[in-house]
């Protein structure tokens, strides 16, 4: 039997760990079926079948006229007179689990908004008449996918500059120190309040402001590595047989510096999602049409008598974080080599 390798080791000691495992493969299955929202909650039709022919609303609009409507506008399947025509005289229609998009307003609804949860719509409404349960699941995609593409660009600028400081050293280390000092005492929060003022909200310029600073804290584990490794006797002999730096810093160096970095990921993406939660919480954000967790905890607390916003808005949240920790936690104790 072949021994195994460092990262097939890795790989058996993190499915040794029962929890961060199983909390591994539910965050993943939570994210691919987020992927699919369109699908799983949607006030357009997964398929209509007319006439003997079938559409797809959810992937292309069609006319109302196309149904046998009066207008050539796009089709409003939430209509009763045009509900009736494609449930009649074998025609069907086929609406996802939650008829709801995260922009889908209840006019049917005979309660006051914010309702309370009812059979339509299963976790209640917000101020306005929204599905919750619609905006929790586009909101919760929108926070993994901006938290991972923060955690991508932080983690590329943190090595890119921890590498570079910590091989070649000397006055290109000392005057970096000394930039990411100054930089890092820049008032993040003060910034984004003022470039929220002179700019339009988005998840773009927010994407942009917090990588900005999101690097900082990985450069100096990454530069540690690369201090450490630098002096090591396989990387002496790499440059006496005149291997170039690029190489050296990629095939040697970079591999064992990559342990700290794997080690935090799933704990800068709990800390980015935290960081949009609490600014769309602030109101700055994203826009206010775009659904998002922390837009749903400042209504709960505007609406305080209507728990079902802040209850369901709060367990996704914690739900995701402890999951996330739990998955850090495993990766940590598979990077470290001492345990069997």
């Amino acid at each position: 039997m072949s021994e195994l390798t460092p990262r097939q080791r890795a790989w058996q000691r993190f499915k040794a760990n029962r929890r961060g495992y199983v909390s591994l493969w539910l965050f993943v299955v939570l994210f691919i079926l987020s992927l699919a929202a369109e699908l799983i909650s949607n006030d357009k039709p997964l398929m209509v079948h007319y006439q003997g022919a079938y559409y797809f609303p959810v992937f292309q609009s069609y006319a109302e006229t196309t149904f046998g409507g009066d207008f050539d506008t796009e089709a409003d399947y939430n209509d009763v007179y045009l509900r009736e025509i494609l449930n009649s005289d074998g025609n069907k229609i086929y609406y996802a689990l939650n008829p709801y998009s995260y922009d889908s307003i209840n006019y049917d609804s005979e309660h006051a908004n914010p309702a309370a949860p009812s059979s339509e719509n299963v976790l209640g409404t917000d101020d306005r008449g929204r599905d919750v349960l619609a905006r929790l699941i586009y909101g919760f995609r929108l926070s993994v996918l901006f938290a991972l593409a923060l955690t991508l660009i932080g983690t590329i600028l943190g090595v890119i500059a921890g590498a570079l400081q910590g091989y070649f050293g000397g006055r290109l280390d000392l005057f970096s120190q000394r930039l990411i000092e100054i930089w890092a005492s820049m008032p993040e929060l003060y910034l984004l309040i003022i470039f929220a003022a002179i700019f339009q909200p988005s998840i773009w310029l927010l994407l942009i402001l917090l990588s900005l600073f999101g690097w900082m804290g990985l450069a100096d584990y990454v530069r540690a590595e690369f201090l450490r490794g630098r002096n090591q006797d396989y990387v002496r002999a790499a440059r006496a047989l005149g291997v170039s730096n690029i190489t050296i810093m990629w095939r040697h160096l970079l591999p064992n510096g990559l342990t700290p970095v794997l080690t935090f990921l799933p704990f800068r993406i709990s800390g980015a999602i935290i960081a949009l939660t609490s600014l769309d919480y602030l109101g700055l954000g994203v826009p206010p049409s775009t659904p998002s967790l922390g837009e749903l905890l400042a209504q709960g607390k505007e609406n305080i008598m209507a728990w079902w916003l802040s209850l369901t808005t709060f367990g996704v949240l914690v739900g995701t974080l402890v999951l996330l920790i739990f998955i850090g936690d495993a990766l940590r104790e598979s990077m470290d080599t001492r345990r069997g």
